[in-house]
């Protein structure tokens, strides 16, 4: 009795989200697919690049000025292309990479492209406030690049990263649906491919309530990890 008045509610208030039920559940894991395996390449290569970028800059322990300006410049130009913009440029280099440029595993390239730019000053930024005292002293008792990057650099900066990384997830997580709204799938395409071309604004709605749930989701856990290994 409980469940049908529940069903019933529900169906009053949202009927399109109800009758739509299993393309939500299919929209919802498009997007944390997208988010989770682009996040994790974005992840990567913006470690790589910010590393280099601190490294390399004027004063870094591998300092090379020629590929500090190169990596400094890339970051700038492709951080400073609108992700819309970007879908349609580098749309014949998805197709070239995945086969098409349509659907959720096209929407990792540019997704990727447009976030490892950004994750990669986040980390620069993180790391640039590493104690300069603290790199010194590695220097002094002969620590390598490779042992100041990994045990002082990045464990100086973890709290850091954590949330810089939660920032950077939750971007991504827009640019899913942005992503969603021109055939990459996920909550964006249903919101609008449904929601609004229908003008059923209940799954529209309901689009944008489980993408905040997500991201709610993700602060609160990147907080508590961010908590967790700070002991500054």
């Amino acid at each position: 009795m409980t469940t049908i008045l529940a069903t019933d509610f529900w169906t009053s208030i949202m009927p399109n989200v109800v009758a739509n039920k299993d393309v939500f559940i299919q929209s919802t894991w498009e997007t944390i697919y997208m988010t989770l395996v682009s996040g994790i390449i974005a992840g990567i290569l913006g470690i790589i690049i910010g590393i280099a970028l601190v490294v390399t800059a004027p004063g870094g322990i591998l300092a090379n000025r020629t590929t500090y300006w190169i990596l400094d410049k890339l970051v700038n130009i492709f951080r400073s292309i609108p992700f819309i913009i970007l879908l349609a440029v580098i749309a014949p280099f998805t197709r070239l990479l995945v086969g098409t440029s349509i659907g959720t595993t096209a929407a990792l390239v540019p997704l990727t492209i447009g976030t490892a730019p950004f994750y990669a000053r986040q980390v620069q930024n993180a790391l640039v406030d590493v104690d300069r005292g603290i790199i010194e002293a590695a220097e002094a008792v002969g620590a390598s690049p490779m042992q100041i990057i990994f045990r002082v650099y990045l464990r100086e900066a973890l709290p850091d990263l954590i949330r810089t990384s939660v920032v950077t997830v939750i971007s991504l997580i827009g640019l899913t649906a942005m992503a969603g709204a021109i055939g990459g799938g996920g909550l964006g395409n249903t919101a609008i491919s449904i929601g609004y071309d229908r003008f059923e604004n209940d799954i529209t709605i309901m689009a944008m309530i489980i993408i905040l749930a997500i991201v709610f989701i993700i602060q609160i856990l990147g907080d508590l990890w961010a908590r967790k290994t700070d002991h500054r």
